[in-house]
């Protein structure tokens, strides 16, 4: 027996290669073309609405990242506004009050005025009676009468006597200044 050439097995081998490479790309190109079972159709839709949820989940997640980051900034933005306030009050706290102390009860007393009388009694009474005195003298009269009235009798009175005390107390300071007048009074 001959042995075969060197040149026959490299043709030999060629043909095998060129035969096992068409038949790769036959068996490719059925089962591209092949019907799609229901099974492999329900694998590949699951995978599909596997990817939405997940795309729906990672834009949610990104949404909420940007409604951190900006909720943070206007946390930041509000904090650093206060702190300038508070660094401003103190820097006039220390130069001088806002506002005189008698502002306070101006301010206070067209509050009162503007409220309901039974509503302003009823917090008017919690107030300490040095408030409440400095307060009602910047009332009006009317106001002032409601308000008393909507209190109880014991507040009411409790104010009307701290009241009075005031204005004797006014009328003795304001006495001495013009004795004259009163021993004219007091002669008649």
């Amino acid at each position: 027996m001959a042995r075969p050439s060197l040149l026959l097995m490299t043709a030999a081998a060629s043909a095998l290669a060129i035969v096992a490479n068409a038949s790769t790309i036959a068996s490719e190109a059925t089962q591209n073309n092949a019907p799609k079972t229901r099974l492999g159709s329900s694998i590949e839709q699951d995978i599909a609405e596997r990817d939405a949820a997940a795309a729906r989940r990672k834009r949610g997640l990104d949404l909420r990242e940007q409604a951190t980051k900006a909720a943070q900034a206007r946390l930041q933005a509000d904090l650093e506004a206060r702190q300038k306030e508070a660094e401003m009050a103190s820097a006039a706290g220390a130069a001088g009050p806002a506002e005189p102390p008698e502002a306070q009860f101006d301010e206070l007393a067209r509050i009162y005025q503007a409220m309901k009388p039974k509503a302003a009694a009823m917090v008017f009474e919690q107030l300490d009676m040095e408030v409440q005195m400095k307060v009602a003298q910047r009332m009006r009269e009317r106001s002032t009468a409601m308000i008393m009235a909507a209190m109880s009798p014991k507040g009411a009175a409790a104010l009307s006597m701290a009241l009075a005390r005031k204005s004797a107390r006014a009328a003795a300071v304001a006495a001495p200044v013009s004795p004259k007048p009163q021993r004219q009074t007091a002669a008649r």
